[in-house]
């Protein structure tokens, strides 16, 4: 019984909206990291992209507003620092979601596989491929967008400005 409320609490929990980007969810952006059901108690573990993340908080009354809603009466929601959140832990479809919404999605790897070794990777410049008209002629305007977890572009094929999630 307990592994199908935790699937449950699974469930709801992955449900919950970035307040930031509602398209997508908290699993699509890799943000909840676990689930456990320990009697009546459901704990939580998410990890904010970045410390200091104003939208934690509200992720965190969203998560215990869904799991209550549902029946589970108690809920803890615990914040997970290390390791620390890569855009790694993306899924493809919050990628996806991202194009659709008009965000240009992180592409590449992080260098979060490199932590602890003497060398690190030389991080080149690459294009960021539109969102709207698909054109990789596009210049950073802003390193910092909407968030701090986003870059300013500026497409030189249609002309409109969009987001790009970097990547972390």
């Amino acid at each position: 019984m307990t592994g199908a409320l935790r699937a449950d609490a699974w469930r709801i929990a992955a449900a919950v909206p970035d307040p930031e980007v509602p398209v997508l969810t908290i699993a699509d952006l890799g943000v909840l990291r676990g689930v456990e059901v320990d009697g009546d108690v459901v704990r939580v573990h998410i990890t904010p992209t970045y410390s200091g993340c104003p939208a934690m908080d509200t992720i965190r009354d969203d998560i215990i507003l869904a799991l209550t809603a549902a029946g589970f009466p108690l809920v803890e929601v615990r914040t997970v620092l290390s390791p620390a959140w890569t855009t790694d832990w993306m899924s493809d479809a919050g990628r996806q979601k991202l194009a659709a919404y008009g965000i240009a999605p992180p592409t590449g790897r992080s260098a979060s596989g490199s932590r602890g070794s003497t060398r690190s990777p030389i991080r080149i410049a690459l294009s960021v491929r539109c969102p709207r008209c698909g054109s990789v002629d596009t210049r950073e305007v802003s390193h910092f967008g909407s968030t701090s977890c986003k870059a300013l572009y500026e497409c030189r094929a249609c002309l409109e400005p969009f987001d790009h999630f970097k990547v972390h």
